[in-house]
């Protein structure tokens, strides 16, 4: 029985194992000799021969080749000035035509503003593309991949009589 509880002692670490300390301290260790001439030379060190450059006599150096790069596509604007929500058909089949819409809700009522504005919102979400404001109640819709560069909204908003008040 005390074999069992000091068992018990040492698997919970709260005693030593007398049985494991006897047993280290009766194995030799032969520690091997350190030969004193390997241990002065030093080692050998290898060395990699860099690759040598070819140059071709034969063949002649390729022209650079120029390609363009893809232009974004320039924006087209489409201006609707909604009098009823069936005019939603066109700002989405413009859209989706790849025009950027201006869409002027300033001689609609609230309500009708505020229906073709969620409209509009959600397909711009829908179509990946972007929706922000550009003058009082007038909103800029484009597609995907389409840029309009701050001066071609300006231009196209002066030409209409809108200014920009957002």
């Amino acid at each position: 029985m005390p074999g069992l509880w000091n068992k018990t002692l040492v698997y919970l670490g709260l005693a030593e194992d007398d049985e494991d300390i006897d047993e280290y301290a009766e194995e030799a260790v032969d520690e091997p000799q350190a030969d004193r001439q390997t241990a002065s030379r030093p080692a050998a060190v290898r060395r990699i021969p860099e690759p040598a450059t070819v140059t071709g006599g034969l063949q002649s150096p390729r022209p650079a080749v120029v390609r363009a790069m893809p232009q974004i596509p320039s924006a087209k604007f489409h201006l609707v000035n909604p009098g009823a929500f069936n005019d939603a058909q066109e700002v989405g089949d413009k859209f989706r035509d790849g025009f950027s819409v201006i869409m002027n809700l300033q001689a609609a009522d609230v309500e009708l503003a505020r229906r073709l504005v969620d409209f509009a919102s959600g397909l711009a979400y829908g179509l990946a593309g972007s929706m922000q404001p550009v003058a009082d109640r007038v909103f800029l819709i484009t597609p995907a991949g389409v840029e309009v560069s701050a001066e071609e909204r300006r231009r196209f908003l002066e030409e209409r009589g809108f200014y920009n008040q957002a």
